[in-house]
């Protein structure tokens, strides 16, 4: 049985200003429940949670702990088992051959990332025994965005020393539903470009031609997050940059710049989501 009879969704890793390498924290009652695809290769672990893994042509058991490879395009499901007052917390890392330059991928000294990458095409399962690859992946949910790449190559090296289970056997590179991708980067592209205007749900959905509660639905389907809380990370991430850009620029310029109505609104968003105050990000940084 393969599972690409069913509707597979084409997905969008959302990406704020200059992010290549993504690192992207889920805690719920449940994962992501629908099958999608992706381009970029994606590093899971499952520090809570279990169900089971749909994976191309297969189902593979997930518990806390596991650390699964998922390549390029290949369709999958994290598929959970709720649980009473227990939620399911993945880490993932998200990346392609890209994230570090065309020519990365062809440095010579550099052959364990080509066997990786070369490896991810399938998919694979850690098998047990893999606690450095857990340490590395729990600093780099919390670590800077320098950091992340050193640590980033560090569970690259583990992994290729890892003991390893196939995850599938049949492929199929084609990607799914071209014209809704391209919908997707109608939207992304906009917002790139426009983040620090006021932009109304009215206007993005005009932009792909559905009424405002479609294009919500679509959205959430395709990121797993709401067009706003994607349009708030955008604008904080730019926010940390004009912060340690600028060391003489006030809070309340950079407020205005990254499109925020108030400047209580700013401090209360960037402390949401970087556990800090803007004073405080500046003076650590």
């Amino acid at each position: 049985y393969i599972i690409y009879v069913m509707n597979v969704l084409p997905f969008k890793i959302p990406k704020t200003i200059n992010e290549n390498l993504i690192v992207q924290v889920d805690c719920d009652d449940i994962f992501y429940n629908k099958l999608h695809q992706h381009e970029e290769i994606q590093i899971a672990f499952i520090k809570n949670g279990q169900g089971e893994l749909i994976i191309s042509d297969g189902t593979h058991p997930y518990s806390a702990g596991d650390i699964f490879v998922i390549g390029s395009n290949i369709p999958h499901q994290f598929d959970s088992i709720k649980q009473m007052g227990v939620s399911s917390h993945m880490i993932s890392v998200f990346f392609t051959k890209r994230t570090f330059g065309s020519y990365f991928v062809e440095i010579p000294e550099l052959e364990t990332i080509h066997q990786f990458f070369h490896k991810s095409e399938s998919g694979f399962k850690l098998l047990p025994n893999n606690n450095t690859v857990r340490e590395l992946m729990l600093k780099i949910s919390n670590a800077d965005k320098f950091s992340r790449y050193i640590l980033f190559l560090k569970i690259i090296k583990k992994i290729c020393h890892c003991e390893t289970l196939n995850l599938a056997n049949f492929m199929d590179s084609k990607e799914t539903s071209i014209n809704n991708g391209g919908r997707m980067q109608t939207v992304f592209d906009y917002v790139m470009n426009n983040f620090h205007e006021d932009i109304t749900l009215e206007q993005v959905a005009e932009l792909v031609y559905m009424t405002p509660n479609a294009f919500c639905r679509f959205f959430k389907q395709r990121t797993n997050k709401t067009f706003f809380n994607y349009l708030i990370e955008l604008r904080i991430e730019h926010a940390c940059q004009l912060l340690r850009n600028n060391p003489d620029i006030s809070i309340a310029q950079v407020s205005n710049r990254c499109g925020f109505n108030s400047i209580s609104n700013f401090n209360r968003k960037f402390k949401k989501l970087k556990k800090k105050t803007p004073s405080n990000y500046i003076y650590q940084n």
